[in-house]
C-alpha cells in the first residue's frame, strides 16, 4: 500500500506503464488525473490517496502542465530522474507523434475521418472525472469540516472561474484545515512521496528554471538564432502558464500567428486536433514546431517545441519536490494539507461541471453513454482504455 514497499522500478517497466497511458488518456488534464489515480492509487496500489492529492496540489502550484507533472514526480519517485523521463516519455509521445502527422498530412487525414466519435471522447471523460471524484471525496473528505470546505470551494470556483481562484483556495482551504483540523487523525509518514533528490540539487534545478527564463530571451535577441528563438519560445510558454494546456494554447496563439511561423487557419485546425489525441494538451507544441513557416520545421521543429515547452516542467517538479517533502513532516502543515486535499476535491468539482459535463453531455443520450462508461469503470472494472474505445464507436455509430 505505502509507496516505500515498491521496489525501484526500471526505465523500460515505467515507460510501459506510461505508454499505455498515453495512449488511452483522453479527455484533458483533469480527465488525466483520473486516469492516473485509478491506474497507481486503486488498481497498483503504489501510494496512498494523500500522497497523489499533495502531488497533484503541489503540481497545480506551479506554471506548466499539471498532468504531465504529476506523471513526472511519479516516475520520479519510483525510478530517479531516469523514472521521471520514462514517465514523460511514454505518457508523451503517442500525441505528440500523432500531432507531428497530422502537421505533415493534414489535408490527407481530415478528409477519412467523420466528428461523432470525437464526441465520444468527451463523454468519456465525465465518467472518468466522477469516478475520480467519487473516490477523492470519500478518502480525502471524510468529516463535516472537510465536507464543507471542499463544497465551499467548487462553488466559489463556479462563481469565479480561474486559475487565481484556484490557486487562492488551495491556499483558503490549507489555512482553514491548519485553523480547524487537529492532529488525532495521523497519516503516517509513510504516505509522502520518497524522493530521491537531496534539497541541494532541488535547489540548483530552480536555480537552471530562472537562468534559462531570464538569459533565453536575451540570447535569442542578441543572436538572431531561429534554433534558440523556437526554443526561447516554446520554453516561456511552459513557464509562465497557469492553468495547464486548456490555458496555454491561445497564449501561443499569440505568439506563432503574428509572427507568421503558422497561419491562423493552420492553428485552428492544430487546435481541434489536439482536442482528439490522448495525453497532454501541452503537445499542440509538436504540431506547431512540425507546421512552421521558417528554417527549422518539421520532424526538427516538432522535436525543438516539444523539449523547449516540456523543460521548464522537469525543472519545477524536480526542483521543488525535496523540499516539499521535508515541509509536510510538520503537524501544521499536516493539518493544512488536510484542508488542502479537500479543497482539491472541490475544484475538481468544479472542473467536472465545467469544462467536462458542459463539453461532454449535451443530450439524454450522452448522458445515457456517461452513465454506462461509469458504470463499466466503477463497478464492472472494465480497463479504462476498453471504456474509452467503447464510447468512441457508441458515438460514432450515433449514440449522442
Amino acid at each position: 500500500m505505502a509507496s516505500e514497499k515498491i521496489p525501484r522500478l526500471g526505465f523500460f517497466t515505467l515507460l510501459g506503464i506510461f505508454l499505455r497511458l498515453g495512449l488511452t488518456s483522453f479527455g484533458g488534464p483533469v480527465a488525466h488525473l483520473g486516469y492516473f489515480r485509478h491506474e497507481f492509487v486503486e488498481k497498483r496500489k503504489w501510494l496512498s490517496e494523500q500522497a497523489y492529492a499533495e502531488l497533484v496540489a503541489v503540481c497545480q502550484f506551479m506554471p506548466g502542465p499539471a498532468s504531465s507533472q504529476v506523471g513526472i514526480g511519479l516516475g520520479l519517485q519510483w525510478g530517479g530522474i531516469r523514472g521521471a523521463l520514462a514517465s514523460w516519455l511514454g505518457f508523451t509521445l503517442p500525441s505528440a507523434v500523432i500531432m507531428l502527422l497530422f502537421a505533415l498530412y493534414s489535408g490527407e487525414i481530415t478528409q477519412y475521418f467523420g466528428n461523432d466519435w470525437l464526441h465520444g471522447l468527451k463523454v468519456v471523460a465525465v465518467a472518468v472525472v466522477a469516478q475520480a471524484l467519487w473516490g477523492m471525496g470519500r478518502n480525502l473528505c471524510p468529516d463535516l469540516p472537510r465536507i464543507s470546505i471542499g463544497v465551499l470551494s467548487a462553488v466559489v470556483l463556479l462563481m469565479l472561474p480561474g486559475v487565481g481562484a484556484q490557486k487562492a483556495l488551495i491556499l483558503a482551504g490549507g489555512l482553514a484545515g491548519w485553523w480547524l483540523l487537529g492532529t488525532s487523525e495521523h497519516h503516517p509518514q509513510h504516505d509522502a512521496m520518497t524522493v530521491p533528490l537531496s534539497k541541494r540539487t532541488g535547489g540548483l534545478l530552480l536555480l537552471i528554471f530562472a537562468l534559462f527564463l531570464a538569459l533565453l530571451p536575451l540570447l535569442a535577441n542578441s543572436t538572431g538564432n531561429p534554433l534558440l528563438e523556437l526554443f526561447d519560445r516554446f520554453y516561456r510558454a511552459g513557464a509562465l502558464v497557469f492553468g495547464g494546456g486548456h490555458v496555454v494554447l491561445p497564449l501561443l496563439q499569440a505568439e506563432v500567428v503574428p509572427t507568421g511561423m503558422v497561419s491562423n487557419d493552420t492553428f485552428l485546425a492544430g487546435y481541434g486536433a489536439v482536442q482528439a489525441v490522448p495525453g497532454p494538451l501541452f503537445t499542440f507544441a509538436a504540431f506547431l514546431g512540425g507546421s512552421a513557416q521558417g528554417p527549422i520545421s518539421g520532424v526538427s521543429g516538432a522535436a525543438v517545441a516539444l523539449i523547449a515547452i516540456f523543460v521548464p516542467a522537469f525543472l519545477l517538479v524536480m526542483g521543488a519536490l525535496p523540499f516539499w517533502s521535508s515541509l509536510r513532516r510538520f503537524s501544521s502543515v499536516q493539518q493544512a494539507l488536510k484542508g488542502i486535499n479537500a479543497a482539491v476535491v472541490g475544484i475538481l468539482m468544479a472542473a467536472f461541471y465545467q469544462p467536462v459535463w458542459q463539453s461532454g453531455i449535451l443530450t439524454a443520450l450522452d448522458f445515457s453513454l456517461a452513465l454506462l462508461a461509469f458504470a463499466m469503470l466503477m463497478f464492472w472494472k472494465v480497463p479504462p482504455y476498453l471504456v474509452v474505445l467503447f464510447c468512441a464507436v457508441a458515438a460514432g455509430l450515433g449514440w449522442h
